[in-house]
């Protein structure tokens, strides 16, 4: 069974429904192949969705089903434990009226999953991509959906979110850490502040999620198994140990997940036909909260190039190549410096715990500094 389509979009998870909501009304036949059989997520997730996210949702139409559900982040409190300097983002000094929004992940890909339905494209759930190849003329998935092995033909083939091994290979940098989720309250009101605090055994982040806090606490592997088994009275008294008092006592904590922190980078697929955008491509250590907004961008700028493509040209290898130049310095800006954070934080050395609140009053002190880097945080490396 063998069609062909002008798109072919595999994985219709939040990166790959995004490309196909920009692409509504686009003159191209676009397909989405999912593997899960309905699109809904069940996922104990907060996200963090940066302000220029937020204006590629509105683009998209997808922000009207999330506003009343989206907390926004009006100050972000950035510190290190066991060392001076600490520094404050504020919405109102940088003319925004959000620095960003958290959001349940469930209620992202709703929205997102509504766009898609509504996209115009061609959405097939169940479907297991098997192997995906490019012959020059065109890109080829092979697939198996109710007990039928498929084929799908397509000028361009873009590994979205459930791209992740096909085809090509990896470089995964270990952080030695896990990252424990929960939901947490707090004696004093959120007041819309997110705190991003480093200690030496990782980097923790409180987002203002409703009327309590979405906690991400990193911690070594070997401690990892210890923590979760904490009753609920002992994990409160170590978070507020590490945490400080900044928000007062913590009062309860949900169910804890966790989940093994490392960067993952997917080698370029060289070539026409196969692109990578999102988790695909690259998967984000989530100091910072970079990882979704990174994605998105890539699928937002991927639909302009579609857009701006003649259907000749779509899928070739200069249309790849240009959109692999245009991403690259936003990519590897957005990786090197979540990275480097990770690395010069996730110690206890003293030279550099002096240099780094040396580093943080600097920024608190100097506004065109600290502009830049709320900026970088909101945008990436493109212009708005």
């Amino acid at each position: 069974m063998t069609e062909h389509v002008n798109i072919a979009v595999v994985g219709g998870g939040p990166v790959g429904a995004a490309l196909a909501a920009a692409l509504a009304g686009n003159e191209n036949s676009i397909a989405v192949l999912e593997a899960r059989d309905v699109l809904t997520a069940q996922d104990p997730r907060a996200i963090a969705l940066s302000q220029g996210a937020r204006l590629i949702l509105e683009r998209i139409e997808a922000w009207p089903a999330l506003a009343d559900k989206a907390t926004p982040i009006e100050t972000i409190h950035v510190s290190q434990r066991g060392g001076f300097g600490r520094a404050e983002l504020l919405a109102s000094e940088l003319d925004v009226p959000a620095l960003g929004y958290v959001v349940q992940y469930g209620d992202l890909y709703a929205a997102l999953a509504a766009q898609l339905q509504q996209s115009g494209a061609q959405v097939s759930t169940g479907a297991q991509v098997t192997a995906i190849r490019s012959t020059g003329a065109y890109g080829a998935v092979e697939y198996r959906r109710d007990g039928a092995e498929r084929l799908l033909t397509a000028d361009l083939v873009v590994l979205a979110d459930g791209g992740k091994s096909l085809p090509g290979g990896q470089q995964v940098k270990d952080y030695g850490q896990t990252a424990i989720l929960c939901t947490v309250t707090t004696a004093r009101p959120h007041s819309r502040r997110a705190y991003e605090r480093f200690t030496p055994e990782g980097p923790m982040a409180l987002l203002p999620l409703n009327e309590a806090y979405a906690l991400v606490w990193t911690v070594p592997n070997a401690q990892a198994e210890s923590v979760l088994a904490l009753d609920d009275a002992a994990f409160l008294a170590r978070l507020h140990d590490r945490f400080g008092d900044r928000q007062g006592r913590f009062l309860t904590a949900s169910k804890r997940v966790a989940f093994p922190l490392r960067m993952i980078t997917s080698e370029p697929v060289q070539g026409p036909r196969i692109l990578r955008i999102g988790n695909a491509a690259q998967t984000l250590h989530p100091v910072a909260g970079q990882g979704f907004n990174l994605g998105l961008r890539d699928a937002w700028k991927l639909s302009q190039a579609i857009w701006d493509a003649d259907k000749a040209d779509l899928g070739s290898a200069a249309f790849c190549a240009r959109y692999r130049d245009r991403r690259g310095p936003d990519v590897r800006g957005g990786m090197r410096m979540t990275d480097l954070m990770v690395e010069l934080f996730s110690n206890d050395n003293f030279l550099l715990r002096h240099g780094r609140g040396v580093g943080l009053a600097l920024m608190d002190a100097l506004p065109p500094l600290k502009k830049a880097f709320a900026r970088k945080m909101m945008f990436g490396a493109q212009a708005w």
